[in-house]
């Protein structure tokens, strides 16, 4: 494994910065878990697949990274859209299959997409996310675009040949890539130690020629410290980097699932560690947060929320006249 690009920018300490992680990331927490609400009622349908636990990673990673960069992210992303900037107005309407979703009502929860905001996808299939971000990078090189394309994906993408493929070829090409890998220690119902003969994937992606390290996925502050520093470094001409963000989800691979598969021990082991918890902790203990401002937070959440499923109730479906646009090429 190599270590973070040396001359890298300290962490950002200003107490405004922090105080967004945490609004970020409780803002994420309180979105799906309303989601729960209503996928129990039927408005939302599909499948649902929850980021709760992970939220550093999204609120973190996000913070650092400029509007004119690109995103790809899997189907695990709500916390990624929501960070990006995307609407939750958009978003729940997307849940809600509404003609006002951010793709249309077409896409639903695991289809999520902005071009505008350079957010491309939402991609059901594990990995499929990798080829599309090294084309995005190969563009902004062969035009000298000074962007960055992260690319976000599970442990599971890493086992498959679309990884191995995409991080030889931004090595050998020296392509402005950020591989972002949430390691949830479980691709779906898999243990990471029952598919990887060697665990460490930090140290395995740095076998490309990469630098590579591992960073704490339960402590906003310390993705976001990474990501600068990776981010800094491909921006200064350094190639590719990959992190691996080692975090955990609460819930079940998605809300189909049963998640037989883990020690309930290991879960509850995994909540002392709640990143929301954590870092409301430590702005508590240095006198940032107080109650009352924890409560403001929370109302002004929950009043978003209100008025993003008000409005996707609200919303038309899209008119069956139009179902077969952008399915079928039409005539010139």
């Amino acid at each position: 494994m190599t270590e973070s690009p040396a001359g890298a920018a300290p962490a950002r300490t200003d107490p405004a910065h922090r105080i967004e992680l945490l609004r970020q990331m409780m803002r994420i927490r309180r979105f799906e878990e309303r989601c729960i609400q209503l996928y129990s009622t039927e408005k939302i349908r599909g499948f649902l697949h929850l980021y709760i636990g992970e939220e550093a990673v999204a609120a973190g990673l996000l913070s650092e990274i400029d509007t004119g960069d690109a995103v790809v992210s899997t189907y695990r992303e709500h916390g990624h859209a929501l960070a990006r900037g995307i609407p939750m107005t958009a978003l729940m309407a997307e849940m809600f299959g509404r003609s006002t979703g951010c793709s249309g009502g077409r896409g639903g929860s695991m289809h999520l997409f902005d071009a505008q905001r350079r957010f491309y996808g939402g991609n059901a299939i594990v990995a499929g996310g990798l080829p599309p971000a090294l084309g995005l990078a190969l563009a902004d090189a062969l035009t000298d675009t000074p962007h960055v394309t992260v690319c976000l994906f599970g442990d599971g993408a890493f086992a498959e040949g679309e990884f191995h493929e995409c991080a030889n070829l931004a090595a050998l090409w020296h392509l402005p890539v950020l591989f972002a890998c949430e390691n949830n220690q479980y691709a779906m119902g898999t243990a990471l130690r029952r598919e990887h003969a060697n665990t460490d994937l930090a140290l395995r992606a740095a076998g490309y020629g990469m630098a590579s390290w591992p960073v704490d996925g339960m402590d906003a502050e310390a993705v976001a410290t990474a990501t600068r520093r990776a981010v800094q470094s491909i921006r200064g001409g350094g190639g590719p980097c990959f992190l691996e963000f080692r975090t955990y989800r609460f819930r079940a691979h998605s809300l189909y699932d049963a998640d037989r598969y883990r020690d309930k021990a290991e879960i509850e082991q995994w909540k002392t560690r709640d990143p929301i918890t954590r870092l409301s902790r430590q702005l508590r203990d240095s006198e940032i947060l107080d109650d009352r401002r924890y409560a403001e937070i929370e109302t002004e959440i929950d009043a978003e929320i209100d008025t993003a499923i008000g409005e996707a109730e609200a919303a038309p479906l899209e008119p069956v006249a139009d179902l077969t646009r952008h399915v079928y090429a039409e005539r010139l």
